[in-house]
């Protein structure tokens, strides 16, 4: 397995990256969680990702086409912060993109589950 994200990357593209990532998987979580509940839901973790998403959506608004279904626009905006992570940084960084798990903060999530994982066995 490959060594901790410190090890490899400066503790800046580290921050970087899970700052952007929290932010995606925050896009996706309001997507999935409108599946099953109304954007203005008293449920308390409704109310967190719509708050806390709602200004993106709002700055993302002018390049969001006019199609796309209201439930889908935080998935759109998503796919943006994915790129950003998976092809500009990289580039930016003059790192080379790695593939699968190449995130730090989707690596150490994977880490973390592989670890649990095995103490149960």
């Amino acid at each position: 397995m490959q060594g901790a994200p410190l090890d490899i990357y400066p503790l800046w593209v580290i921050v970087t990256d899970y700052i952007l990532g929290v932010v995606m998987w925050t896009l996706i979580g309001r997507a999935a969680m409108n599946i099953f509940l109304r954007e203005d839901s008293e449920f308390f973790f409704m109310k967190i990702f719509v708050k806390a998403t709602n200004p993106l959506l709002r700055l993302f608004a002018p390049i969001t086409p006019g199609f796309l279904l209201d439930p889908l626009v935080p998935v759109y905006i998503a796919w943006f912060f994915f790129m950003i992570r998976f092809y500009l940084l990289p580039w930016l960084l003059g790192y080379h993109v790695m593939g699968l798990l190449s995130f730090p903060l989707e690596s150490e999530m994977a880490r973390f589950i592989y670890t649990l994982y095995n103490s149960f066995r």
